[in-house]
């Protein structure tokens, strides 16, 4: 059963940078295959999608971070990465990573890092 965790979170100014990562273990040779999305939810609102990226490498992007964040994959590495620049406060929030294998019903969430956006 593949386990993702996060890290990389942390107290960072208004308009400086982080890069979030996310190791899968237990995915073995297939991770190439997963659907992998990063997650952010403030607190009193709900989870939200801020990136995903597909088997094919194809991303897509909420508005609210688009030209600022980036996602990326390494699949020999079986880790997706997020790229976070520019950050706001409204930023803050904690950060989950998501692992789907389309078809399988794998779902797989990590307990997530918290992002503090604030001078």
């Amino acid at each position: 059963q593949v386990q993702v965790a996060e890290s990389g979170g942390g107290l960072v100014q208004p308009g400086g940078s982080l890069r979030l990562s996310c190791a899968a273990s237990g995915a073995r040779s297939i991770f190439r295959f997963y659907n992998l999305g990063w997650y952010r939810q403030a607190p009193g609102k709900q989870r939200e999608l801020v990136a995903a990226i597909n088997d094919g490498g194809s991303t897509k992007y909420a508005d609210f971070v688009k030209g600022r964040f980036t996602i990326s994959r390494d699949n020999a590495k079986n880790t997706v990465y997020l790229q976070m620049n520019n950050l706001k406060a409204e930023d803050t929030a904690v950060y989950y990573c998501n692992a789907k294998l389309p078809a399988t019903g794998v779902d797989a969430w990590g307990k997530g890092t918290l992002v503090t956006v604030s001078s």
